[in-house]
């Protein structure tokens, strides 16, 4: 379907496809061999966990969560960086691709310390004066797809009896380990730069025509990106709990607007 000749990649998109692949590949051989997680190493973390270190901004780029999501980056990555690369260089195109993908993470990590800050704040609440209630407010709040399990296996005899100390221990625990979860769970993949990389395609090539897969249909590159825009910021504000880090997206296309707009203003040429 695609013929793709490596020679015909421009150095830069072609090394950024290898390293990623090269990455998967360890991340699997390690876990099967080893036991060792390296999405648990490399990928990055809120900075208030144990687990984070300052070196995640830059290798939670190469990581990914599987075949599929590595597919669809890189994929995005050749088809649009390429043409790029091309264009403004490869120590231009390899800047804007570093930048988007620490930009993305800084807007991401802002993002998860907002939330933080709102479930301690939900935490200290239900500490003062645990109820069932006010338990049940807090997971639906920031935990709802573990409120089933927990309603069936804590909630339900709790509302019988409220000033139960075993269960108010109980819903302690629960906290507690959910509240750890939540603060180690790692954020692995080049989407932010990948979606840096398509704001800047349409900002250079704005009524290029691109033919979606679904539905297949013509659209030219610039209505293109400000859907996918649109889209993750609707996402990213109604679903907080989503596994798929809107936010980060929109950071890269964020920075990748404004480094655009920088060196627009040093050059009397767009790029």
């Amino acid at each position: 379907m695609f013929n793709i000749r490596l020679s015909e990649i421009p150095p830069v998109v072609k090394n950024l496809i290898l390293i990623n692949i090269l990455m998967l590949l360890a991340t699997w051989v390690l876990q099967n061999t080893f036991g060792i997680d390296l999405s648990r190493i490399l990928g990055l973390h809120y900075y208030k966990s144990d687990l984070f270190r300052p070196y995640q901004f830059v290798s939670h780029i190469f990581m990914h969560g599987g075949l599929t999501h590595l597919f669809f980056n890189m994929f995005a990555l050749w088809m649009f960086g390429r043409v790029l690369e091309s264009v403004w260089g490869s120590k231009r195109f390899f800047i804007y691709y570093i930048v988007t993908g620490l930009g993305a993470a800084a807007l991401h990590t802002f993002v998860i310390h907002l939330q933080m800050v709102s479930i301690m704040n939900d935490i200290t609440a239900f500490s003062n004066t645990p109820s069932p209630e006010a338990f049940a407010s807090l997971i639906k709040g920031h935990f709802p797809e573990y409120y089933t399990q927990i309603y069936s296996k804590l909630l339900d005899g709790w509302y019988s009896n409220p000033e139960s100390t075993q269960y108010i221990a109980m819903a302690q625990q629960y906290v507690t380990e959910l509240l750890n979860f939540k603060m180690n769970i790692p954020t692995v993949g080049a989407s932010g730069a990948v979606f840096g990389v398509l704001l800047a395609f349409g900002m250079l090539f704005p009524n290029t025509q691109l033919m979606l897969l679904f539905p297949p249909i013509p659209i030219k590159a610039k209505y293109f990106v400000i859907f996918y825009g649109a889209l993750e910021l609707w996402l990213g504000l109604t679903q907080p709990g989503s596994n798929i880090a809107h936010f980060a997206h929109l950071g890269g296309m964020l920075f990748g607007f404004i480094l655009i707009k920088f060196w627009n203003t040093k050059s009397k040429k767009f790029y």
